[in-house]
Formats: structure tokens, C-alpha cells, sequence
């Protein structure tokens, strides 16, 4: 074999790794079983815990009533609220004020970012820790009974617990909505499912995150990071302290539905995850592999899967490539396994469909999923070109500007 076919191969294999560990998960969330230990978590069911819901919450007096609201449906004497007004210029203090809950105000405009609030939070309740905090975005709807449940499988596990946190489309969506959420609810329902599933841990994604105050106190959270979410589950993981995914909680909000709203919204959540595979995905595949601990590895190779819209871009260039190579040299092993690997990716896509996304997007809908993978190229582009570093908040659908 030359070099050149060598290396061709090489690539390929290197392509299907994020390939079939996303159709493996897939897989494992349609056909495998795993309950939550329902004999463990009984054991503090009915214990008074000392609850803080910590809401970081910047510029959303229009928003955040909805929340705060649903919150204080389930709060008892042991659940507090505390909101973190974090370098506001409306009156969102005094919004959350009027609702009977703790507010504390952050300036600083040097540091912005979520991970700065949450840790101003925090470090404020330092002089009477409570024993769980759960973390909820000031746009967010806990369903009912969902903090009770966050806070005793925390309490119950010593673990870190992330809600199903699910995003809706509020409008009338087109098909690029329908697809996006379709998307949304693969990435953070279908493939944590399987990860549970199969035993490992599963990312955490912002909201519905519940930390008993042990956890809190090993991780630094004053950070700027785009993606603090993800660094934090990372972090967590390495330290033995690995997110366990709880599927019967369900947290939702809905996408902006301004074009300005929607674009910073996709960039964030597109340039952080790029980031991320390489300044800690791939380092931390290597350490798991190493230490042999099968938590880490399963969230990193999680991790080092690209948005889907991108996958299937790379595994469709690389297609297109290999077949150049198989008329140019007569070789066409690579182009038979990328064809492979484009099989699969549309097998595990349907089969997610079929199982849980067919209330989301019809089937005929789906089959126009290029449409919206060709949408997001220019956000990979910008990737490469001109990278947001810097937390930006998406602007809402009831702000003029």
C-alpha cells in the first residue's frame, strides 16, 4: 500500500470515530434500558432539603416572570431563589424584587459572562450554604415537581444531575425551525438518553443543573467561557464528579425568533462546541485512555462529535473527495466507507425520528434537512475566519433593540 492510500485510509478511519459513536448512541437510546435507582433516591425523598434555585439573569425583566413564577409553584420553606442581576441596565432587580425573592445585583463589565454570575451567586451564599443548588436560565419553565426530584437524585448520588432541557419553537416555525428544533432535541434528549444508557455520563447543557454544595466547592465557575456549561461538565467528569442525565425532569424555553436573535444564538452554541473539541475534547480522550476511566472517555468522544449540520458536511466532502481519488487511482475503499458512514448517519437520524421526533418535524420535512445544513455553513465559516470568543446574550423577541 503507498503512502498516499495510506493516508487516505488513515483519514477515513479517522472520520467514522464521530460517525458511529453518534450512531452508537443513537442506537443505545432506542433499544437499550437503564432506570434510575429508584431504591437509593427513596432514601431522601422525603428529607427537608435546603434548596437554592440560583437564577443568572442579565437584561430579562420582559422575560424572567414566567420563571420565576413557575418556581415559586413548587417552593416550600425549604426552596430559595436567589437571582443574580448581573451587569444590567434595566430593571430586572427590581422585577424579581416585586416577586418576594432574593435578588443580588453584579457590575462588572470587564467580566461578562454566565459563569461570573453564577460564581458572584455562589460565592454569596457561602455564609449559609444550602445543601443543592439548581441552576435555571431566567428564560427557562421547570415542569412541575422538577426541582424536588432535581434535588434528591443529586443528594441521592453526590453526582451533578442535568434536567431533559428541551427548546421550542413558540411561532409559527418554517422548515428550518422545525429542523433546528428537531436537531436541538437529537443533541440533548436522544444522545444523552444513550449515554445513560449505556452507564456514562452525559454534558451539561446550562439550565435544569442541579450540584449538591459539596460538588460546587471543587470547580471554579468565574469564567467568560461561551460554552461554561460544557467546560463545567468536563471539569466535573475529570474530577470524578461525572453529570448524570435525569430524563423525567424536563426544563424548556424557546428560540428567538428574530433572524438577530437566532444567529447570535446558533454562532454561540457552534464556535463554543468547535472550541471545545479541541481544547478539551481531544486532550481529555487521551487522559481517559490513559487513566482507563470509561466516564471521561465516553464524554470526550462525545464531545469530539461536530455539530451534525457539520459532520454531515465533512463526511459529504470527504465523499466527494475519496471519489476523485477512487477514478484517479482506481482505489475505492475510502469511497465505499464514507459511503458507509453517510448510511449510517441517515439510519440513526431516521431511526431518532421514528422514536422521538416525529411530534417536531414530519417525515417529508425531514428529507429537506440540506436545506439546513447548507444555512449553517456560514457560521462554520465564521468559525474559521472571524470566531466569537466572547459571551454575547441573544437578543429576545420582545426587545426593539
Amino acid at each position: 500500500m503507498s503512502i498516499a492510500e495510506s493516508s487516505v485510509l488513515a483519514m477515513t478511519v479517522l472520520l467514522g470515530i464521530p460517525v458511529f459513536w453518534f450512531c452508537i448512541q443513537i442506537a443505545a437510546a432506542c433499544f437499550f434500558r437503564q432506570q434510575f435507582e429508584k431504591t437509593i433516591e427513596m432514601q431522601f425523598e422525603n428529607l427537608p432539603h435546603r434548596i437554592t434555585v440560583l437564577v443568572p439573569a442579565h437584561n430579562e425583566s420582559a422575560n424572567m416572570l414566567p420563571t420565576l413564577r413557575a418556581v415559586l409553584a413548587q417552593a416550600s420553606e425549604s426552596i430559595h431563589i436567589l437571582v443574580v442581576a448581573d451587569n444590567c441596565n434595566d430593571d430586572t432587580a427590581e422585577v424579581a424584587r416585586q416577586e418576594g425573592v432574593e435578588v443580588i445585583e453584579r457590575h462588572n463589565t470587564a467580566l461578562r459572562g454566565k459563569g461570573y454570575a453564577l460564581d458572584f451567586g455562589i460565592r454569596h451564599l457561602k455564609a449559609n450554604p444550602p445543601q443543592v443548588v439548581i441552576v435555571l436560565d431566567a428564560d427557562c419553565l421547570p415542569e412541575n415537581g422538577v426541582l424536588a426530584k432535581l434535588a434528591n437524585r443529586a443528594m441521592s448520588t453526590s453526582r451533578p444531575v442535568q434536567a431533559l432541557y428541551l427548546m421550542n419553537n413558540l411561532h409559527s416555525p418554517g422548515l428550518k425551525e422545525k429542523i433546528a428544533e428537531f436537531a436541538w432535541l437529537v443533541k440533548n434528549h436522544v444522545r444523552p438518553k444513550g449515554l445513560h444508557n449505556m452507564g456514562l455520563p452525559c454534558h451539561l447543557t446550562g439550565s435544569g443543573m442541579a450540584f449538591t454544595w459539596e460538588v460546587l466547592q471543587g470547580v471554579s465557575l468565574a469564567t467568560g467561557d461561551i460554552v461554561e456549561d460544557m467546560k463545567l461538565g468536563m471539569t466535573l467528569t475529570t474530577q470524578g464528579q461525572a453529570p448524570l442525565f435525569s430524563e423525567d425532569t424536563v426544563v424548556t424555553s424557546a428560540f428567538p425568533n428574530n433572524r438577530e436573535g437566532v444567529a447570535s444564538q446558533r454562532t454561540r452554541w457552534e464556535h463554543g462546541h468547535l472550541a471545545m473539541m479541541w481544547h478539551e475534547g481531544l486532550p481529555k480522550l487521551l487522559k481517559g485512555l490513559i487513566s482507563r476511566d470509561m466516564a471521561l472517555v465516553g464524554l470526550s468522544l462525545d464531545l469530539c462529535i461536530p455539530p451534525l449540520a457539520l459532520l454531515v458536511t465533512a463526511v459529504l466532502a470527504w465523499e466527494l473527495l475519496t471519489g476523485i481519488y477512487a477514478l484517479a487511482s482506481g482505489n475505492s475503499a475510502a469511497f465505499l466507507i464514507s459511503l458507509v458512514y453517510l448510511l449510517a448517519i441517515a439510519s440513526s437520524v431516521g431511526l431518532a425520528w421514528l422514536k422521538f421526533g416525529r411530534a417536531v418535524v414530519t417525515g417529508r420535512e425531514l428529507l429537506m434537512a440540506p436545506v439546513y445544513v447548507l444555512a449553517k455553513l456560514p457560521v462554520y465559516a465564521r468559525f474559521l475566519f472571524r470566531r466569537q470568543a466572547e459571551w454575547v446574550r441573544s437578543k429576545r423577541d420582545n426587545e426593539t433593540k
